[in-house]
């Protein structure tokens, strides 16, 4: 007899899931794990709506399972560490970003790229060793082995730092693997949002010159004198793009819609390098002949594995990065989506779920 979601696990747990591809998100109970011997259990405090999490709630990648608890942009305190967890203890300040588990073998996992792991465990919507499904952070609680545990630094504040945990490292990872971190190099970020905008940070941080390429011209003075941008270009303005044309090492594109390559391409020196960070819902077009022109690179980045996302919160905490958030109660998730479906936000919604998730 297969149990149900409340009665699978010992412990008691309360969060909001989405039951069908309605993406309707509603009050959820539903059980976890007890605190095993290398595992971490805290009390989530914030957690962060990514893009991904709107894909997911609506089964836009076919992959959804329902029912469906969102949110792996996870911060909190602990409140019960196993008896053979070293890195933690009752207290701290702590998150769990996007996988909570691999298979702790393959070549990736020990070259500390759980993220690439053939069997790795995503927080959300995925098989637990187990065979329970894994529920995210749109709850009262998460216990998870402590590998998968990132230490928040105590001078970030945790609501700005949630997002750092996939929209941080993504970016973070990008910069760092492509080597679009040296400093005088010239970065383009292509969109500004929850992504874009955390990429200009890091990238200003490492000693980058930033252009952000954007549609919209309204952005242009959040990209400069908020985020401390040192240009701006608006990717529908022919004269602007042209005047850029061979200037940028490296763009970082962010964007989940469909849109053109071509006007980035150009916009790269011979050896630069386009990364793909944001996740289109179908192809995008290739164009080969300028790649072949100037010896350029398209590529794609995920997240990053687990020590590097705690070398990134580090630095973040060191240069006083943090998301720019719009931190909301759960009930007001639903509008959230549907906000957050049409881009309006800046730059990302944050459930303050410690004060506003009640049992009902």
């Amino acid at each position: 007899m297969v149990k149900s979601q409340e009665h699978e696990h010992p412990k008691k747990a309360f969060g909001w899931a989405a039951r069908d591809s309605s993406g309707v998100l509603s009050p959820f109970n539903f059980s976890r794990r007890e605190t095993g011997e290398k595992d971490v259990t805290f009390k989530v405090l914030y957690c962060g709506i990514c893009h991904t999490d709107l894909h997911m709630v609506k089964n836009d990648w076919g992959s959804s399972t329902y029912p469906l608890v969102p949110g792996h942009e996870i911060v909190g305190v602990v409140t019960e560490v196993g008896s053979k967890v070293e890195k933690f203890k009752v207290g701290d300040k702590v998150g769990v970003g996007c996988v909570v588990g691999s298979c702790q073998s393959c070549d990736n996992c020990a070259n500390n790229l759980e993220n690439y792991c053939p069997k790795y465990i995503l927080t959300y919507g995925a098989k637990n060793h187990d065979g329970t499904i894994t529920y995210g952070g749109y709850s009262d609680f998460m216990v998870a082995d402590e590998h998968f545990v990132i230490r928040v630094p105590d001078n970030l504040p945790l609501d700005g730092a949630a997002p750092l945990l996939c929209a941080g490292i993504t970016t973070y990872s990008a910069l760092r693997y492509y080597g679009l971190d040296k400093p005088g190099m010239h970065v383009g970020v292509v969109g500004l949002g929850g992504l874009g905008h955390v990429a200009v940070k890091f990238a200003k941080a490492l000693g980058v010159r930033v252009t952000v390429i954007s549609t919209s011209l309204n952005k242009k003075e959040e990209a400069i004198e908020h985020l401390r941008a040192d240009s701006f270009l608006v990717s529908l303005d022919q004269d602007q793009m042209q005047a850029a044309v061979g200037t940028m090492d490296g763009i970082i594109d962010t964007v989940s819609a469909v849109h053109p390559l071509l006007p980035s391409i150009a916009l790269l020196k011979p050896n630069g390098k386009l990364v793909m960070v944001g996740a289109p819902e179908k192809p995008l077009e290739l164009p080969v002949f300028p790649l072949l022109m100037g010896r350029k690179m398209v590529a794609g980045s995920n997240i990053g594995g687990m020590k590097e996302t705690q070398e990134m919160i580090d630095f973040a905490a060191k240069h006083n990065i943090t998301a720019q958030v719009e931190v909301i109660p759960i009930d007001y998730l639903n509008t959230a989506m549907e906000r957050l479906a049409k881009t309006d936000v800046r730059y990302r919604f944050v459930i303050d779920v410690g004060n506003t998730l009640k049992h009902t």
